[in-house]
């Protein structure tokens, strides 16, 4: 089953470390005089993943991505003191190990972390991987039952109760990403009007406060290649903060395509969650309600928000390419997905229903 596990390979063009500066460095730091190879994760739109190799030593490099211009959701300091804190408390967490602000390495700051072997699920499964129904779904069980364990963590306890501003969260959120669309729009969209006004008029009040990790989806978590119902990791912390746990469950659900959805929705699929076994966005609703003891009688509201806000991301990562700030042509497709979501958004306003 080792084979199975994600594999890094040939770095992207355009996407290039600087090694006759980073070889140094890791040999300085390392106490070695091996030579460096590097290879790249291929997955991840946003903050860029490397694996680097030297003799029998493995580590892995993070770093924000070329040419994007929204600083605040780079922050690899911020990154590396949120894993620094959290993986003793969620061993799940990647291990960090080092972080790096000196940009003549680099020309940005970056961070080491230890590797997490194990198989990640994307769009669909590789054909060796089964996944029977028994499998999938005590596998949708377990990826619900990890977010909330997350949130059952005390934060202050470990040393993050100072990463967010929890008053006045689920706000600054609605109307800060309604904002990052306008400053990265590339187009009239009619759908953004009519949900920024919906969301705004139906704001909930927040309940309890959580850490939470903000881009919680199957393609973000590592799986024990012996048991792929057991998750032994957990990736991309870049947006984790403190606030109302209901979005961290919404942007899950967003990223969670059912078998009946529309066509559309169902071809930006991001995982495989419409195998037979997986559960379905109200039943993970309903097992994340009698396991924390939540109330989630709002969650059309964090549904329609949190498709939206994945919308906008992708819209961010589009403006990239469409500025010509990179040349990854990956990005090419992506108003086809911000569309679909956008539309998917509205139905479920529209409709009430997750």
């Amino acid at each position: 089953m080792a084979a199975l596990c994600d594999q890094a390979g040939a770095v992207r063009a355009g996407e290039e470390l600087d090694l006759t500066r980073l070889q140094p460095f890791l040999q300085q730091q390392y106490g070695c005089d091996e030579p460096v190879s590097i290879e790249q994760f291929p997955s991840g739109h946003s903050n860029l993943t490397y694996l680097l190799r030297m003799g029998s030593q493995e580590v892995v490099l993070r770093r924000p991505p070329f040419g994007s211009k929204v600083r605040s959701a780079h922050d690899m300091s911020r990154e590396f003191r949120v894993l620094s804190k959290l993986h003793q408390a969620y061993p799940v967490a990647p291990q960090a190990l080092l972080y790096c602000d000196d940009q003549a390495i680099l020309g940005v700051p970056f961070y080491l972390m230890d590797p997490i072997r194990g198989v990640i699920l994307r769009r669909d499964p590789p054909p060796d991987v089964s996944l029977p129904p028994k499998t999938a779904e005590r596998l949708s069980e377990g990826f619900l039952d990890n977010l909330a364990r997350l949130h059952s963590l005390d934060y202050a306890g470990i040393g993050l109760g100072e990463l967010g501003k929890p008053q006045g969260y689920l706000e600054r959120q609605v109307k800060g990403w309604i904002e990052r669309y306008h400053n990265s729009k590339t187009e009239d969209r009619p759908e953004v009007g009519l949900i920024s006004d919906w969301l705004i008029r139906r704001l909930p009040v927040s309940g309890a406060t959580t850490l939470i990790h903000n881009d919680y989806k199957y393609d973000n978590v590592v799986l024990d290649p012996d048991d792929l119902a057991r998750i032994v990791g957990v990736l991309d912390w870049e947006m984790c903060t403190l606030g109302d746990p209901l979005t961290d469950l919404g942007t899950a659900l967003a990223y969670w395509t059912d078998p009946n959805d529309p066509e559309d929705f169902r071809e930006i699929r991001s995982g495989p969650t419409i195998l037979p076994g997986t559960l379905t966005r109200a039943q993970l609703v309903e097992r994340y309600a009698a396991v924390t003891g939540c109330h989630t009688g709002d969650m059309v509201f964090y549904l329609a928000f949190a498709r939206f806000k994945v919308a906008v991301i992708v819209q961010q990562i589009y403006y990239r390419f469409a500025q010509r700030l990179t040349s990854d042509l990956r990005f090419a497709c992506l108003p086809k997905r911000v569309h679909a979501l956008l539309r998917a958004s509205w139905q479920c306003a529209e409709s009430g229903t997750i």
